[in-house]
């Protein structure tokens, strides 16, 4: 049982929201053999139509699956008292295993049923202490709740739901383009912004020979990892050596990293048009390096002509890594490998810069064909869930 968070209290359109979800679901469960998915009152169902299905992985797949708030491991039944109690018996016991403590709670959303939630509940709690003698009741902190929940068609029967990834569905908000590096931030950014249902692509730049086929790889293993809360993730990949070069002889040093983030927004909002996304994301956040103060992304965003989205921006390096540990790509962003962006790094880069001055200096580099060459030469790899 799959059920919703904000989707539930949308309005004319919650359709679009549901069905968006109930798509996502099936794509992302095929793998592991056959389900039917069906949706009512909120709650998605999921149920199997093969024995054998590791229900384990199921449950941890539906755990990431942005629009889901939580999910429950339940058994189906008939709507009476003999058979609730009596599929309880059979199902809970596993889920009460070396539990000190239970509470019994129920929902009854079919109204006709003779019996009240109270009652429901009660009738559970007997049959629990039934089953296993030595267990106590904890009304306020117990080590598990067990729910029977009466609806439409069927009763439901579970131990404690899970919390799942909650947010909107992925694509139910448009799509956006990720400029994807390999350090800490940026996948936090993909992360958050397909939390907030957009489809995310990816850009990463590259300085061979100056940064390593090695760290690519790392690149596109902190897309294969944001793929299993974001779906498959394009990464397109560009070569920008040629316009460091050209920066690095035709100059001022300390404008090099303001106008090397121009070029990556003029290139990455080329491409993100090219594949119908809306907006770019970025992981900065405010003050945290040179080219991150707010005069700094005041004359970067110009160069992209569309919408820039940094979900970072508020918050600092402990709570970013907090997000990057709990989505696995922490480990591998701290991997010791080059970024484009740490190649002829200035010594003294400008913080508060102006654009006139920022323009001038531009011109000296002339960057138009060597932008041109580098989107044409992108090439791009689609990155998966491991196993699919």
């Amino acid at each position: 049982m799959c059920k919703y968070g904000e989707i539930a209290l949308k309005g004319l359109n919650k359709s679009h929201f549901e069905s968006t979800l109930s798509k996502e679901i099936k794509g992302r469960i095929s793998r592991y053999g056959s389900f039917t998915v069906t949706r009512a009152q909120s709650t998605i169902y999921v149920v199997p139509n093969d024995d054998g299905i590791n229900s384990e992985a199921v449950f941890s797949e539906l755990c990431k699956i942005f629009g889901i708030a939580t999910v429950c491991r339940a058994a189906r039944t008939e709507k009476d008292m003999d058979n609730i109690i009596s599929t309880l018996k059979e199902y809970i016991p596993r889920f009460l295993e070396s539990k000190k403590t239970f509470k019994a709670t129920a929902k009854r959303a079919d109204k006709r049923f003779p019996l009240t939630s109270p009652e429901i509940a009660a009738a559970a709690g007997r049959a629990v202490l039934e089953c296993i003698p030595n267990i106590k009741v904890s009304l306020e902190n117990p080590d598990v709740t067990v729910t029977v929940e009466v609806r439409e068609k069927y009763a439901f029967v579970h131990a404690d739901a899970s919390k799942a990834a909650g947010g909107m569905p992925v694509g139910s908000a448009g799509r956006a383009m990720l400029l994807l590096s390999g350090g800490i931030d940026s996948p936090v950014a993909g992360y958050m912004m397909a939390k907030r249902g957009a489809k995310i692509e990816a850009v990463h730049f590259e300085s061979f020979p100056y940064t390593s086929e090695a760290a690519k790889e790392k690149v596109l293993e902190l897309a294969r990892i944001m793929s299993d809360y974001c779906g498959p993730i394009r990464v397109n990949c560009v070569s920008v050596t040629e316009i460091q070069e050209r920066l690095r002889n035709t100059v001022d040093e300390e404008y090099f990293t303001l106008l090397l983030r121009r070029c990556m927004m003029r290139i990455s909002a080329r491409i993100a048009r090219s594949r119908y996304c809306d907006a770019l994301v970025t992981g900065e956040s405010l003050g945290q390096v040179a080219s991150q103060t707010m005069l700094a992304m005041g004359v970067t965003d110009p160069a992209a002509g569309m919408l820039v989205f940094r979900p970072c921006i508020g918050l600092d390096k402990e709570e970013i890594i907090e997000t990057a540990r709990k989505i696995n790509t922490f480990e591998t962003s701290v991997l010791p490998y080059e970024d484009c962006c740490t190649i002829f790094t200035p010594r003294h880069p400008k913080t508060r810069p102006e654009l006139s001055k920022v323009l001038e200096q531009e011109s000296r580099a002339d960057l138009s064909e060597l932008e041109d060459r580098a989107f044409e030469m992108a090439d791009a790899v689609i990155m998966k869930m491991y196993g699919d």
